[in-house]
């Protein structure tokens, strides 16, 4: 009877050991977990920092596009009318300016919309472009600047229409005083580079600095302009 005995404690003390170290294992392995966890949020908080904490926080890119209605599927880079398709998502192609800017010089992107919407196709958008600027239009603006006096340099992004600024930017300029600052313009267009739009600008603020030195470029090019994009503010004075 002694014998079995013996066998029978022998086996539940190798079960007991087994089962701690099976508790061990478990518990440094959720202490590993832990810890892969925690560095993973402190890093998204230092990339969270540093994305807020841009050079030139004293620029503001401000922008109006309208991206066409364009069937995107399965293109990876095209140019239309107005949008550019990067990575199967569609954007206007001030707005894909705008961010390249704020990419190589920092700031804070501003868009301009209106309350009511246009129309994306490409037809009943200029036909309505063309009226609006018949009546001299001010279309009312949805969005709004609530610290413009917290800036100094200003990007102007906007689309060529019928040779001149679309009307929301009319509404825009006559909205703030941008007096002091610098506005640099930034343009797609259809074949008339800015035409009259910087002297307009510079009319409609006259104790800006506006400068001669903005970006423009074909309509059917933005999608393939982001080096150029870059570099160009690369080249600008932007010191604070």
């Amino acid at each position: 009877m002694k014998k079995p005995t013996a066998i029978l404690i022998s086996l539940i003390m190798i079960f007991s050991l087994a089962a701690c170290s099976s508790k061990k294992i478990s518990s440094s392995n959720n202490t590993q977990k832990t810890s892969l966890n925690s560095t993973t949020k402190s890093e998204s908080s230092t990339d969270s920092d540093r994305k807020s904490t841009t050079k030139g926080s004293n620029i503001l890119i401000v922008y109006f596009t309208i991206p066409e209605d364009v069937n995107t599927a399965g293109v990876d880079a095209i140019a239309s009318a107005s949008i550019v398709v990067k990575d199967g998502k569609a954007l206007g192609n001030t707005q894909y300016m705008a961010q390249v800017i704020q990419q190589t010089a920092g700031g804070d992107l501003f868009s301009i919309e209106t309350v009511q919407k246009y129309p994306l196709d490409h037809k009943p958008l200029v036909d309505q472009a063309a009226d609006e600027q018949k009546k001299n239009a001010r279309p009312k603006l949805s969005t709004h600047v609530e610290n413009m006096d917290d800036y100094d340099v200003i990007f102007l992004g906007y689309p060529n229409w019928w040779a001149d600024l679309p009307m929301p930017l009319y509404t825009f300029l006559e909205e703030y005083d941008l007096s002091g600052k610098t506005i640099i313009p930034f343009c797609p267009h259809g074949g008339s580079g800015f035409s009259s739009t910087v002297s307009t600008i510079a009319k409609m603020q006259p104790n800006a600095t506006v400068s001669k030195d903005g970006f423009t470029v074909s309509r059917n090019k933005v999608a393939n302009s982001g080096a150029d994009v870059a570099a160009w503010v690369k080249g600008l004075d932007l010191a604070k």
